[in-house]
């Protein structure tokens, strides 16, 4: 980050802000930390890097961090708790998931960890009952006659 201390902010390239803006908070110890999609605008493999950053701060500072994200998978790597909401102008907790995976999590080895891949399941089903897909396919069933609800198995 030296090569940016002195600039102004408008001389900082996009992908530059986000780092700053996440050592600037750094900078004063926090006990918690609320980041907001703070790496959905890299490239694949500067996500993986900030990511695991992330994670090695949060455990030398002993920070609560508190991410929002979109992405399944960066949720269940880097979270103890996975809290699920509702969209809309009154958002609401919708479920709450537990991951109780070793914090090591390697990540190619967590690709094919049992585990891993059902806390995967369980938000990916919270996001299609959430969005009514569910719903919609049962509908379709009933229609046609089939019986049950389908969810695509991650993986």
């Amino acid at each position: 980050m030296g090569h940016a201390m002195n600039k102004k902010p408008h001389e900082i390239s996009g992908g530059v802000k986000p780092r700053v803006g996440i050592a600037g908070c750094l900078a004063v110890s926090p006990k918690v930390m609320l980041m907001d999609e703070p790496l959905g605008g890299f490239d694949a493999l500067t996500r993986v890097n900030l990511q695991n950053s992330v994670i090695e701060i949060q455990k030398e500072l002993n920070t609560t961090v508190i991410l929002i994200t979109h992405d399944v998978d960066e949720a269940v790597l880097m979270s103890d708790k996975i809290v699920m909401m509702f969209n809309g102008p009154v958002a609401k907790v919708g479920d709450i998931l537990n991951i109780e995976l070793d914090r090591s999590r390697a990540r190619v080895a967590l690709f094919k960890n049992d585990q891993f891949n059902h806390c995967r399941q369980q938000v990916l089903s919270f996001s299609y009952q959430k969005k009514g897909v569910v719903k919609r396919e049962d509908e379709k069933r009933k229609r046609s006659g089939r019986a049950g609800v389908g969810l695509a198995k991650a993986g």
